[in-house]
């Protein structure tokens, strides 16, 4: 089958590579892609927010299966205009996205149908927002409503500090864009698990959990970022807190969207804060995490084209996945500005030195010019390892880490300290 994947990150690189292992699959087409799907996609540009330019893109290219990686290209109803020409194609409709692409929409939903979140309040206005804060204990968070990068969400110290970081989203000073609703929400305490469902319109099933590195600096530190590594093992969860999970909100989910009118077929990225009163949602989003699934893919031993199918067709309830033991790591190489800004055209270094069994190296922000790949975003790598526990796949990426380089690269050396401190303790 010929598979046509969109998108240009680390997320569909790693989609890309796992697609590349299967039997099955005989063409990859990835649009726009970047300097690393290159190696293993034929790569053809479009771009992300025309949801009617991936639509006359498929129909040129007629693959048996697309596949939408980003949030960007689900909120423009790519979805909604590739199905409408007839092409099959895996992620939620433009509706069934809101639940990533609106904040305050998410919220109501969980409200609704009594889905477990923090205490929150849509505000429209900095008057609005002057009057909700009174109803709110700081630390609070200050969340833009739309889309952001990972970065539209300011925890706040202080009440003064919230209502700047209100001003500062509704001037479009944060995120270079004007917002027109914000949520305020209670600081929830504990540690974040992001757990994934393969949802099929009626079905819910458990795939993979991981802990993403959402700060740039070491010890949880300094701007949220897109997110500066992550780690996928067993021991996250229990299989009670799976179940759970599925039954208290992905299955809610699915059976709330299907409800309203607006069936929800794809990933569902739960957000959860492990806090003392037991797991609460802090955000939908409506695809795979990146870098979450650079770690996942590496684990996944099966055909990964059949998960996919099985989230178009109807049948995830019947699929058998089987995973590799142990754990797997992603650790975010990332130009010297990020998150602030991004960067281009610096020489990475590094990129042919062998590799032991178990290490990938996926390319969130890379291009190619002049025979050489070079960086062209703020998160330019993930190096990715598998291995029969944390320590030790932590051990492997940061080996091959360390013989890559350019101009100005950052990372953490902290990837999976929550894990290995809990280890510690036990």
């Amino acid at each position: 089958m010929k598979v046509l994947v969109i998108g240009a990150g680390g997320r569909e690189h790693a989609i890309v590579w796992a697609l590349s292992r299967s039997p099955r699959v005989s063409e990859l087409v990835c649009a726009p892609g970047n300097a690393g799907i290159a190696q293993l996609a034929r790569c053809i540009p479009v771009d992300q927010k025309d949801a009617a330019a991936i639509a006359q893109l498929a129909l040129a290219e007629k693959p048996g299966l697309v596949i939408i990686g980003p949030e960007v290209p689900l909120a423009a109803g790519a979805v909604d205009a590739l199905q409408s020409a007839g092409i099959r194609t895996f992620g939620p409709t433009q509706a069934a996205a809101r639940l990533e692409s609106s904040k305050s929409f998410a919220k109501e939903f969980m409200q609704r149908h009594n889905i477990p979140t923090a205490r929150y309040t849509v505000c429209t206005s900095l008057d609005t927002v002057h009057a909700a804060l009174a109803e709110f204990n700081a630390p609070l968070v200050v969340k833009a409503d739309g889309l952001a990068a990972g970065k539209g969400v300011v925890i706040c110290e202080t009440k003064e500090q919230a209502q700047q970081a209100a001003e500062d989203i509704f001037s479009g000073t944060l995120l270079g864009s004007i917002e027109t609703s914000i949520v305020l929400e209670e600081f929830l305490e504990g540690e974040e698990v992001s757990f994934f469902a393969l949802c099929d319109g009626t079905h819910a099933v458990p795939l993979a959990a991981a802990q993403d590195h959402k700060r740039l600096l070491e010890h949880d530190l300094g701007p949220n970022t897109g997110g500066m590594g992550a780690y996928c093992t067993d021991a996250l969860l229990t299989s009670e807190q799976r179940q759970w999970m599925i039954d208290h909100v992905a299955q809610p989910v699915v059976d709330g969207m299907a409800a309203e009118g607006t069936p929800f077929k794809g990933i569902l990225f739960c957000g959860f804060m492990m806090t003392a009163r037991g797991p609460m949602v802090l955000e939908f989003n409506t695809r795979w995490g990146d870098p979450e699934t650079q770690a996942i893919m590496l684990r996944l031993k099966s055909d990964a084209l059949a998960l996919f199918e099985a989230g178009v067709d109807g049948t995830a309830d019947k699929l058998q996945l089987e995973w590799l033991p142990g754990a797997s790591v992603c650790v975010i190489a990332a130009s010297a500005a990020y998150p602030a800004s991004s960067a281009g055209g610096e020489r990475i270094d590094g990129l042919d030195t062998e590799k032991p069994n178990g290490v990938e190296v996926f390319h969130s922000g890379t291009a190619s010019k002049d025979d050489n790949i070079v960086t062209n975003g703020g998160r330019i790598l993930g190096i990715t390892a598998a291995a029969d526990n944390l320590r030790r796949a932590l051990g492997k990426a940061y080996d091959a880490l360390g013989n890559i380089s350019f101009q100005g690269m950052q990372y953490r050396r902290d990837i999976g300290h929550h894990a290995l401190a809990k280890e510690h303790r036990e």
